[in-house]
């Protein structure tokens, strides 16, 4: 009797589905009184679902803040045909555990959520110039990541969050005809995206050590036919060497 009652649990609770498709970014350094978008992106079956933004440092008891497509402080607005929802925090104020989450509504399946963790301070020690850079098909832009001297000699990343791909930066400049950089290995350093189509437009982070800070790209159309094609993305895993100081 014990056996029977065993496998019938245990075939019972098989049927429970724990869904972690949800994808975003984990650890956001953001300057307190500031504002900061965290772009969250899902599968492709859960375009139709409710998406919402939790705070809390366990899933099972994180509250709500706020559903999509919603407006204040905290703003969530879903992209289904990018398979992606951003949430803009305006003005930021806590560090803690936040989620993205798509409400399945099944009571076999848990909602479809990742964890980040917000690291608030009023001088950040990971930040960029600016964190939305626009520029035109054909051309090229520059994004400009500063840190503090506690990260100077931590790991630098450019990375793509649509597929999650990172050139390493060092204190030599890539050769990558697409993507350049240069290190001052002090305070900062920059990615050059030239060539630029658009299929590059989209979240990109940089990063240093555990810190992340998201920067957008948008590519306006230009009047000429741009060289470069978009069957291979701009961002290749490229690994440097760091100078010893």
């Amino acid at each position: 009797m014990s056996f029977h009652l065993l496998v019938v649990c245990v075939s019972v609770f098989g049927f429970f589905s724990d869904v972690k498709s949800m994808r975003t970014l984990k650890n956001v350094a953001v300057k307190r009184g500031g504002s900061v978008t965290i772009p969250c992106s899902y599968e492709g079956q859960y375009k139709a679902n409710p998406k919402f933004w939790c705070k809390g440092y366990k899933w099972n008891s994180c509250n709500i803040v706020a559903y999509a497509n919603s407006s204040g402080s905290t703003s969530v607005i879903d992209r289904p045909a990018q398979n992606l929802f951003t949430v803009e925090l305006n003005p930021v104020s806590e560090s803690g555990m936040y989620w993205c989450a798509a409400e399945i509504g099944d009571k076999w399946q848990k909602d479809d959520r990742d964890n980040l963790y917000l690291t608030i301070s009023q001088d950040p020690d990971v930040s960029v110039r600016e964190s939305r850079v626009r520029g035109e098909e054909g051309g090229s832009v520059t994004v400009q990541c500063l840190y503090s001297a506690a990260y100077q000699k931590t790991q630098k990343q450019w990375c793509r969050f649509k597929d999650g791909q990172c050139n390493t930066v060092g204190t030599k400049t890539s050769q990558n005809s697409a993507v350049q950089f240069s290190d001052d290995g002090r305070r900062s350093f920059s990615v050059m995206m030239s060539g630029l189509k658009k299929c590059d437009a989209g979240w990109y982070w940089c990063s240093a050590g555990d810190l992340q800070v998201p920067v957008h790209i948008s590519v306006d159309m230009a009047t000429a036919d741009s060289t470069r094609s978009c069957n291979k993305s701009s961002i290749e895993p490229v690994q440097f060497c760091i100078a010893n100081n």
